[in-house]
């Protein structure tokens, strides 16, 4: 089963929302990991939209799981990087007109400073993802120049709505998570999961973790941060055991 990883920004995005303390994304992590969330992800963007940087270093000091940075390949957030040490950085594209991240990051086409930052990265013990498209070739890339992970991103698969198309985009998932791992690189995938299409990704064999927040966070609004964890973890759990009972 496929740890399950919660991303705290769209608590954030609700607290910059009125320039206020609350809710305090830090919060948000702890009840995550009450409920037994793996991990806490969290992207600082250049333009501090919903994260700021006081948030990374108490997240860094309190949680008790570990760390997913997801930042941009700038010079200032690699400073932040090696300052706050996360347990992981995952390397994203960021454009400051978009709602949410797009798409995977190009490492072919910006191989050599992507390549720069992982050395760096690494040679302050800070393992490097990269958050990529479901494409072989970017997978590839990704291995060449040094990459211990990659994240899948599952964006296309869920929201497609034709369901031909669909299910193009899951096989296309399914067939990168299979040749990263032949490559040796550790694989999780992320963006757009909700309750009602995590469970196909979930099965895929070889992901190491899922990452959600929005559909999490919007749960909780409604229903309380520590049940939608839990509610989403139970999902996950339910689909591993129909596939164990479906191979009997």
């Amino acid at each position: 089963m496929p740890r399950l990883t919660i991303n705290v920004d769209h608590v954030a995005t609700i607290r910059q929302a009125r320039s206020a303390k609350e809710p305090d994304p830090v919060s948000a992590a702890v009840l995550a990991e009450l409920a037994g969330a793996h991990g806490i992800v969290t992207h600082l963007r250049e333009d501090r939209r919903h994260i700021q940087f006081r948030d990374i270093k108490i997240l860094r000091e309190t949680i008790k799981t570990k760390l997913n940075l997801e930042m941009a390949s700038t010079q200032e957030m690699i400073r932040i990087a090696l300052d706050v040490k996360p347990d992981l950085v995952t390397l994203v594209p960021e454009k400051r007109q978009e709602l949410t991240t797009e798409g995977g990051l190009d490492v072919i086409l910006n191989k050599e400073h992507v390549q720069s930052v992982i050395r760096l990265l690494n040679d302050s013990n800070i393992p490097v993802s990269i958050f990529i498209d479901a494409d072989l070739d970017q997978i590839k890339m990704c291995h060449r120049i040094g990459s211990q992970f990659v994240e899948i991103h599952t964006g296309h698969y869920a929201d497609e709505t034709d369901k031909i198309k669909k299910e193009d985009a899951l096989d296309r998932v399914t067939e990168s998570v299979k040749f990263a791992n032949k490559l040796g690189l550790e694989v999780n995938a992320g963006h757009g999961l909700d309750y009602t299409n995590v469970s196909k990704i979930a099965l895929i064999p070889g992901i190491k973790e899922l990452s959600i927040g929005h559909a999490i966070v919007a749960r909780a609004v409604l229903h309380g941060f520590e049940k939608a964890v839990a509610d989403m973890l139970a999902l996950i759990k339910h689909t591993e055991i129909m596939k164990d009972i479906k191979a009997m």
